[in-house]
């Protein structure tokens, strides 16, 4: 009679054949903390067949083992549908009944969950149907957006002015010192790629060219419209979602106050009040950044640099940078202030909503740029 062991997180399973055929299964203590294989346990119990007995023997220490305690409903269950006759030695009798009380009450049909993989097109499906719903969420926020502040316009709305101003200053003074580095380093960015490129001609000094007319049509307004989104947007996201959970949207409802205007109007408002103000800084620190490398490393001077970035932009360059950055301005609060609104009522929801702030802001961010560089394209701006 060979020994056969299970290895377990603090125990080992031991099973030997008795005189009478019987089977058996006692536990012992090890300090062994990996996992083992029930085969050999399983295949032992099926070689006895029905009518066949087996019996389980353990001490008191041995039952507060949960993952023993597992390990034991498996090979009960494994008895009871093999017909094998299953008796307990050393296990306190609380213990036992309970094991024999669960195997006797048959599972429900359809409470085991079972994970099934969807094909592909079910898949595209689900995809489009919730893409759907998200652009239609999107739509019908915007709609009470607009309503709203026609509203505001017309001073029918119930909008709190000084909210305005505190948003303003959170948005802007409090944003000034990471939009500085990341304007100035992707000018530096912009100025060392395009002197690899333009040193083989010998125009260097069309790097001016290059930096100043990419930051005043695009760079600066989509850098300032995604530092805003990660920063601005989620912190949207964070505040409204906490008073969601906190009941307070709730409770402006129920005094008959629109959360549209109390508190979406306000942070629409301060956005685009502040993002054209932060593109034209992003746009002088980023030609300035631009300049900074053009004078150290191609000896252009300053003069020779801004002369050249002269020539070469126009004002429509500037209106269309700040006409971007009010649009992302917009969207920025629309997704931090939709996933804020209809975030759930716990603490994990609250993070899921600043998360779906962040990233639909971004997305909305690049999908709008892209339509605006089709309408500039076609237009010839």
């Amino acid at each position: 009679m060979v020994p056969c062991r299970l290895i377990g997180m603090s125990f080992l399973l031991n099973h030997t054949s008795g005189p009478d055929g019987t089977l058996l299964i006692s536990v012992s203590s090890t300090s062994v903390s990996t996992g083992g294989d029930t085969s050999d346990v399983f295949r032992a119990i099926e070689i006895l067949g029905p009518g066949g007995r087996v019996v389980l023997s353990a001490t008191d220490s041995h039952a507060s083992d949960t993952l023993l305690l597992a390990s034991v409903f498996k090979l009960a269950a494994l008895c009871a549908q093999r017909e094998v006759s299953l008796s307990f030695s050393g296990f306190p009798e609380q213990v036992s009944r309970q094991i024999l009380l669960a195997l006797s009450v048959p599972p429900r049909k359809g409470a085991r969950r079972s994970h099934v993989e969807d094909s592909l097109l079910v898949a595209l499906g689900r995809a489009s149907v919730t893409l759907g719903e998200n652009l239609k969420g999107w739509l019908a926020f915007l709609g009470e957006l607009l309503v709203a502040l026609w509203l505001f316009v017309r001073r029918r709305a119930r909008v709190p002015v000084r909210d305005i101003w505190v948003i303003l200053d959170e948005c802007g003074p409090g944003a000034l010192p990471i939009v500085t580095l990341i304007s100035v380093l992707v000018g530096v960015i912009l100025a060392f790629i395009g002197a690899q490129q333009l040193r083989q001609f010998g125009a260097q000094i069309y790097v001016a060219n290059l930096v100043s007319v990419a930051m005043l049509r695009e760079m600066g307004a989509v850098m300032a419209g995604v530092i805003m989104a990660g920063r601005t947007g989620a912190a949207f996201a964070a505040q409204l979602g906490t008073m969601q959970v906190n009941e307070e949207i709730d409770a402006l409802k129920t005094l008959g106050v629109s959360p549209m205007q109390y508190l979406v109007v306000p942070r629409v408002v301060a956005l685009i009040i502040m993002m054209p103000l932060l593109c034209v800084y992003a746009d002088a620190l980023g030609i300035a950044g631009g300049a900074l490398v053009s004078s150290l490393t191609m000896d252009i001077s300053l003069a020779q640099y801004f002369t050249q970035a002269q020539t070469a932009v126009h004002m429509r360059d500037l209106w269309l940078g700040v006409a971007k950055s009010c649009v992302f301005g917009v969207l920025i609060a629309i997704a931090g202030c939709l996933s804020g609104i209809r975030c759930g009522r716990s603490a994990s929801a609250v993070g899921i909503a600043v998360t779906s702030a962040v990233v639909s802001g971004i997305v909305a961010i690049v999908l709008s740029d892209a339509v605006f560089a089709v309408i500039t394209e076609i237009l010839g701006i």
